[in-house]
């Protein structure tokens, strides 16, 4: 074990057991996932002391980088949410081709440099004039990402219309990793598994190397200078790495809230609402969790509100691309939790999420546009219902 993962370890001092009841799987923001063993606990307890840990420039970060912790862009309402903040995104789109600029530093534009870099006169990267795009956007929830890790392959490809051959005007198709992998994770769909997802913010949100790519980043492509790099590579290990991921794996979902109970109703109108304009159409209310080793994981109802599939939504909100995604194309959000968002859309736009269902369009167009014609009593009504979720 590292040194990053020895001194976060000193920071768990004991373990609570957490509140919540019933048979849902749905829990408080930032609780662990309901009959977890004791093994698995104490590694998502060890997992969160990681993530939430300020990292140093002795200990790998940088020389460029992004943020000090994991929890600076996952923080709201609580360690693995989202945030505000915004990272910067470049890419090329040429012919229908997405170029990610790998050649000139990727498309990730880290901001901040260790003092070491600093000294060299390196303050940041900067959007490469190849870019044809450039984007500011906000760190996901990861709320409930082992159990989307869970849903299997065949679930998804089944939701997938890309020729619309049923003539809805939503033609949702797959999203793919570079190699090829059924994509379930960044707002392009081309990052598989949770381990990836976290192996990717690790190298380019703090700078750390990995056993996976043990070699530094460029600055835009350039190499970094020598002796701005004290720590040797790589500089997480599989153990730590492994940690972190069962943090984020064993994350519960949001529950959901109906405020009160006389709200019930005027919650199940809202839903019926929302199934009535269409909105389920791509924000499917659940998916069913595939066999897995974790009990807690395996076999589960998760009502994720999205078919894990990539849409196009229109030029006004393209910006970047990714390796099987246009830039208007994007993952349908998840709305578990979307109470306890502060920002809408992939760059944080909107700040509420009336404005957000009236940027939609493209493929989202048809259901805007049956919400906007929606009396205001039953526009609120479904407004309601987002909100118990």
């Amino acid at each position: 074990m590292n040194r990053l993962i020895m001194r976060a370890v000193a920071v768990v001092l004991c373990a609570g057991a957490c509140a919540g009841a019933g048979d849902d799987i749905g829990r408080e923001p930032g609780e662990p996932l309901r009959d977890l063993t004791e093994v698995e606990l104490g590694r998502f307890l060890l997992g969160k002391a990681v993530f939430e840990r300020l990292t140093t420039a002795e200990e790998g970060l940088g020389p460029l980088y992004n943020e000090k912790r994991c929890s600076s862009c996952h923080d709201h309402p609580a360690s693995g949410g989202s945030s505000t903040k915004l990272v910067t995104k470049a890419t090329r789109f040429e012919g229908g081709v997405c170029d990610l600029l790998v050649n000139q530093g990727g498309d990730n534009i880290q901001q901040v440099a260790t003092p070491l870099l600093v000294a060299h006169g390196i303050l940041r990267e900067v959007i490469p004039a190849s870019a044809t795009d450039s984007a500011r956007v906000i760190g996901p929830p990861l709320f409930g990402s082992g159990l989307v890790e869970t849903i299997a392959d065949e679930t998804i490809l089944a939701l997938e219309d890309p020729d619309d051959a049923d003539g809805n005007g939503i033609s949702g198709r797959v999203g793919r990793t570079a190699d090829g992998r059924v994509g379930r994770f960044s707002r392009k769909s081309d990052v598989a598994t949770v381990f990836d997802f976290i192996e990717t913010a690790l190298r380019f949100e703090l700078g750390l190397t990995t056993p996976m790519n043990p070699m530094e980043e460029t600055v835009n492509g350039v190499a970094l200078p020598p002796d701005v790099d004290p720590m040797s590579d790589p500089e997480i290990d599989e153990r730590g790495m492994g940690i972190l991921t069962d943090f984020v794996r064993f994350l519960a979902p949001p529950a959901r809230e109906y405020l009160f109970p006389a709200a019930a109703d005027s919650v199940a109108d809202g839903e019926r609402l929302f199934e009535e304009v269409r909105c389920a159409s791509c924000h499917v209310p659940s998916l069913s969790s595939g066999p897995n080793e974790v009990a807690a994981l395996a076999g589960q109802t998760v009502h994720l509100y999205s078919d894990l599939l990539i849409h196009d939504m229109g030029p006004a909100l393209g910006d970047v691309c990714g390796p099987n995604a246009e830039p208007s194309e994007y993952q349908t959000a998840r709305l578990w939790g979307l109470r306890h968002r502060e920002r809408f859309l992939h760059d944080g736009r909107a700040t509420n999420v009336r404005d957000a269902i009236l940027t939609h369009d493209g493929e989202g167009a048809g259901a805007r546009d049956a919400f906007a014609a929606l009396t205001p009593d039953e526009q609120q009504l479904l407004l309601r219902f987002l909100a118990s979720l």
